[in-house]
């Protein structure tokens, strides 16, 4: 009795097609945010630094690995390398322009990341599924010896790193560096991921993402109904590659602060992918789930052993985590392909019955 539809009458096409037509959904939505807007206030630095912020921040990488290869069926192992071609972009952008807010800087270099990934995209238009991992493989491994070998990236520093310097914005509140709150970059993150993600879910509602899902369900089918595989796919890569340039820059300019080119190494593009896989192929809000789950269960083991007496180090807490995450992996694989957001959905499906076995 708790979720249901009943009594709720639409009465025009935008109620019809709101993006949260029921009404428990948007109460639940709405006490979301209350939560994300209050934690701050409650939590800890290191809380927001080490696990609020960089969710958030992975959240929205795996959102554009899911509109890639969840929405266009179109695999991608370069989305670590897109997240530097956005970090390296808009450090450069804050090189050249010192006094523009940073919030801007970082929406727009994820432009350059998404003309990389068009240029990485194109062979998609011939090749599909192993041969084209390859292909996002090898820019993978290309961008990577461009951060490393390309000294004007990094301003030519000693160390080869790129150090995040101070910017204000709003006002004179600081946004970046050593001396910027975690309850500022907290909030400046949520609301760069709320809008975008708002944004991406209308896309994908649209003429667009209905594209996206032809082609990925049958390409010839989708040519011969008058998509062109062209404008489709090439779309697609260059909404990933936006999004992952704008996580990218926001994982450098509000969580590490400084990185080299190993903080965008194939290690990171398999994570985004594992949270991809686990919490569901083209959901959104799977890539949260995914997003927190990985993120969250390396922190949850390393309070959790010691709670249960054993006393184990950080490199077996890693390694465990990686074992459960293969695990799973594979679990849902066989049971269920869907991931998080499918059992998500399965068990709002039951609360809307419940009590009855069916209404």
């Amino acid at each position: 009795m708790l979720y249901r539809e009943s009594g709720q009458y639409k009465t025009s096409y935008i109620a019809d097609q709101a993006i949260f037509p029921i009404r428990e959904d948007r109460i639940g939505m709405a006490v979301i945010g209350v939560v994300a807007l209050a934690i701050p206030f409650f939590a800890s630095d290191f809380f927001l630094n080490a696990i609020m912020t960089p969710f958030l921040i992975l959240a929205l990488a795996a959102i554009g690995l899911n509109i890639l290869t969840g929405y266009a069926g179109q695999l991608s192992l370069g989305s670590g390398a897109f997240m530097g071609v956005g970090a390296y972009s808009c450090y450069k952008l804050t090189t050249y322009f010192p006094d523009v807010n940073i919030v801007i800087l970082v929406l727009i270099s994820g432009l350059f990341s998404a003309g990389i990934g068009v240029i990485f995209g194109l062979p998609s238009l011939r090749i599909k599924g192993l041969y084209l991992a390859v292909t996002t493989l090898a820019a993978q491994f290309f961008l990577e010896w461009c951060f490393i070998r390309i000294p004007w990236l990094y301003n030519y520093n000693a160390s080869g790193a790129i150090e995040v310097p101070v910017r204000r914005g709003f006002g004179d509140i600081i946004l970046t560096g050593p001396s910027a709150s975690a309850m500022t970059q907290y909030f400046v993150v949520l609301g760069i991921v709320v809008v975008v993600t708002l944004v991406v879910k209308n896309i994908v509602r649209g003429r667009i993402g209905r594209q996206w899902m032809m082609i990925r369900d049958m390409d010839i089918a989708a040519e011969l109904m008058g998509v062109r595989p062209l404008t489709a796919k090439l779309s697609a890569f260059a909404v990933s590659s936006y999004l992952c340039g704008v996580a990218g820059a926001m994982f450098i300019f509000f969580y590490l602060g400084a990185a080299e080119p190993s903080a965008f190494s194939i290690t990171l593009s398999f994570q985004i992918l594992f949270m991809v896989i686990l919490g569901g192929l083209g959901s959104l809000v799977g890539s949260f789930f995914g997003a927190a789950f990985i993120w969250g269960l390396p922190i949850v083991l390393r309070a959790g052993f010691p709670a249960l007496g054993l006393n184990v180090g950080a490199e077996v807490i890693f390694h465990v985590a990686q074992m459960v995450v293969g695990a799973l992996i594979i679990l849902f694989l066989i049971t269920e392909p869907h991931g998080l957001a499918r059992l998500w959905q399965i068990g709002k499906e039951k609360l809307r019955v419940w009590p009855f076995p069916y209404a």
